[in-house]
């Protein structure tokens, strides 16, 4: 994993626990693994696991090379994409991610921002401000609130599912546009499946949690957007290629829609960019995902998968080939 990376992500008591696991040290961590220092080639001539993170260098056929006996990789983080290669499938070892534990904090930001926006929380909060008027509150325009909302969900990925197990309990209307969810996937779900014109034509809020790939960049382009009703929140916690950003802030500066942001594209947005002032958007620095204390949730789950394999039991959350064709 990267510099500083591991001194951050377990707890002692998880170093504790992982050296109950498995033959290790804790200390010895490998940022190179194409040009490794002695200890971490000596390490990985016997390894039969890599615990890997944040900054993971990629495993291609050199490191597997020098890794004879490597049979699993256990990232505690989400996506593996950037350091699992074909060489590591063509070998057939086994893989793990702590995807769905780091999942919780992105759809718990998710939830914040969508009762949020319901109830017109950051204009009003900034009006506030303005003028130290109290609202009239039989001024207030019947859109505002949750109760009977429409939430349009773009992606039932790990997030998104999450997101829609939080909304459960809130007296909202919740689609889904994902081409990989089925009709009875849906209904498990309690979720009304849609075609993306249809959700954006429907929605309140348009919660983006689609992994980024080729055909979804820019996914949420000027047309789609145009379909969103006067006043919609557009929240996006998954990447900002998802959404064609100069067409959103075509809509964002005279005001039609608002935004909740985690993540934009190019990230951070270029110097002078209208999203750092606006006051219909709420700008955030790429933290609904794991921080702080919640990095200690990824080692837990990691852990659980390590301790699963050295006793010989099949991953709780395996990446199959599927997942880095199709996932984040």
């Amino acid at each position: 994993m990267g510099p500083g990376v591991a001194e951050r992500l377990l707890t002692p008591a998880q170093r504790t626990r992982l050296t109950s696991l498995a033959r290790t040290d804790p200390e010895l961590v490998a940022h190179d693994l194409t040009d490794p220092s002695p200890a971490v080639r000596a390490a990985l001539a016997t390894a039969d696991a890599l615990l890997t993170c944040w900054g993971a260098p990629v495993i291609g056929p050199e490191a597997l090379a020098a890794a004879p006996r490597l049979r699993a990789v256990v990232h505690a983080a989400g996506s593996v994409r950037h350091h699992v290669t074909d060489a590591c499938r063509r070998r057939g070892i086994a893989v793990s991610s702590a995807a769905a534990a780091n999942a919780l904090p992105v759809a718990e930001y998710t939830l914040a921002a969508v009762l949020l926006a319901g109830k017109g929380v950051l204009t009003s909060a900034r009006s506030y401000a303005r003028t130290r008027a109290l609202p009239d509150w039989r001024r207030v325009p019947v859109e505002r609130g949750n109760y009977g909302r429409t939430v349009g969900v773009v992606g039932a990925s790990r997030v998104g599912r999450r997101v829609i197990e939080l909304l459960r309990p809130f007296d909202l209307r919740v689609l889904v546009h994902d081409p990989y969810l089925t009709d009875g996937d849906a209904a498990a779900l309690g979720v009304v499946r849609t075609g993306l014109d249809e959700l954006c034509r429907a929605s309140d809020v348009l919660s983006v949690h689609a992994p980024e790939l080729p055909e979804t960049r820019q996914m949420i382009d000027g047309r789609r957007l145009a379909l969103l009703r006067d006043g919609a929140t557009v929240v996006n916690t998954a990447r900002g290629s998802l959404i064609d950003e100069r067409a959103l802030l075509a809509e964002l500066v005279p005001g039609r829609l608002h935004a909740v942001l985690d993540v934009t594209d190019p990230e951070p947005p270029v110097v002078g960019s209208p999203l750092y002032t606006l006051p219909n958007v709420l700008l955030t620095p790429h933290l609904a995902g794991s921080l702080g204390g919640e990095l200690h949730r990824l080692a837990e789950a990691a852990l659980d998968e390590l301790e699963r394999f050295a006793r010989g039991l099949p991953f709780a959350e395996p990446v199959g080939p599927e997942a880095l064709e199709h996932g984040a």
